[in-house]
């Protein structure tokens, strides 16, 4: 178990964003046999492949062909991108002897732990270079930032409860004066371009605590962007060990998760039905072929839940309590918030049996209102059976989470089972 929590644990260092995240799904796609595609090429898709494409640079889906031709899908969705504070455009203030940076809230983070901990900078520049704009990945590997809190004696209340102003709270420490104009020639070096060739950027603030294994008997993972980075890693897994033999195994990671899906990139985008299209249509078959594809196809739509907290017992509904390490976890909504229908948990705790995993059941309190995830959003354009999974978590959107190291083998094994 520990092997797993430490490749898991690699994979979230080395995605500090959504773009690294699906960079290093790439690199490890490619080295397990998958060929890349693109989406603006004619595709060649035969009986025995494995292929990958890639959208914006922060979603990929991942499919193989068995040898034996089949009509059915089997998908499990997960998300790239996690709550972050991102950079804005003409980032540096000078104030009072310091540069600070400029940024916004990106999705519903919990904002209290980003105080007082050595944060950096990653994500991706616009660049033009030999005349032509083109995209590079940065990591500035190094403490830069650091976001003080303000000393008890100037805010008395502080552990009285503070509601924090993301545009005066959160601003984040560059430098003292002399660092003024020199953000972005820092992160030009650690991209290796040059600073006046960057055209654009998507720049996120990102911790650098490295995650760990800890516990009494080292139960627990915990680290930076665990949901959905712990989800997305699983199903990575579980495809690549998968023996892919009995229908068209998808993997699939989509970015924007946390502010809603409604991008090109998102879960409401078209990006999952062009790929399903385009592989029936590589393998011969008409459109009615298609949609009696998805009749019979089902998707595993896989976002972390809500474990019970040891200190707020009461915030879990009454009977149905997940805990850590103690199954996958079944999410219900009446209204529809996760789309897990009593066919499709059927067919899971079916799965779950034959993958040897135990499961258990989330549900909000009826006085809490639940998100969205990826499984009800996607199904606006590609119609299936879905079940709305999670590995139980502590600190959901905080900047350091807290998981089981047990539920993550558990997901890599029946993601490999579900993959058969």
């Amino acid at each position: 178990m520990n092997h797993t929590a430490e490749k898991l644990l690699t994979f979230i260092k080395e995605s500090p964003t959504a773009f690294q995240a699906v960079e290093m799904m790439k690199n490890r796609f490619t080295e397990n046999g998958f060929t890349e595609l693109k989406e603006d090429a004619h595709w060649e898709i035969k009986n025995g492949g494995k292929y990958f494409v890639i959208r914006n640079h922060s979603a990929i889906i991942a499919f193989t062909v068995p040898e034996v031709s089949s009509d059915v899908f089997h998908i499990i969705a997960s998300h790239s991108d996690s709550p972050s504070l991102k950079i804005k455009e003409n980032p540096e203030m000078v104030e009072n002897g310091y540069v600070k940076l400029n940024v916004e809230l990106y999705g519903g983070a919990l904002l209290a732990p980003w105080f007082d901990r050595p944060l950096s900078v990653a994500g991706r520049l616009i660049v033009k270079e030999d005349e032509q704009i083109c995209e590079k990945l940065v990591t500035v590997d190094k403490d830069m930032l650091m976001i003080p809190n303000l000393a008890i004696h100037m805010n008395r209340e502080a552990n009285s409860g503070y509601k924090y102003n993301v545009q005066k709270d959160m601003l984040p420490l560059y430098g003292l004066e002399s660092a003024k104009g020199s953000f972005f020639k820092t992160v030009a070096e650690a991209a290796g371009v040059k600073e006046e060739d960057i055209l654009g950027h998507d720049l996120f603030l990102y911790n650098r605590m490295p995650g760990t294994v800890w516990g009494s008997e080292e139960e627990f993972v915990s680290a930076p962007r665990l949901d959905d980075l712990q989800c997305a890693f699983s199903s990575m897994e579980g495809l690549i060990a998968g023996k892919n033999e009995k229908s068209i195994c998808v993997h699939m990671v989509m970015d924007n998760e946390e502010v809603g899906s409604g991008t090109r990139q998102g879960a409401a985008s078209t990006f999952l039905r062009d790929t399903l299209l385009r592989i029936n249509l590589g393998l011969g078959r008409s459109y009615e072929d298609y949609l009696i594809s998805l009749a019979k196809s089902f998707m595993i739509s896989a976002d972390n839940a809500h474990a019970i907290h040891p200190n707020y017992p009461e915030k879990a509904d009454p009977v149905n309590r997940p805990h850590i390490n103690a199954g996958i976890a079944v999410k219900y909504n009446a209204n529809q918030k996760y789309c897990t229908d009593g066919i499709s948990a059927a067919m899971f705790k079916e799965l779950c049996k034959e993958a040897g995993v135990s499961c258990q059941v989330y549900v909000n309190r009826s006085d809490v209102a639940g998100g969205s995830t990826l499984g009800n959003i996607s199904n606006t354009q590609v119609a299936l059976n879905t079940v709305d999974i999670g590995l139980p978590q502590l600190a959901m959107h905080s900047p350091y989470e807290t998981a089981g190291v047990k539920d993550t083998c558990d997901f890599v094994k029946l993601a490999e089972v579900f993959y058969a």
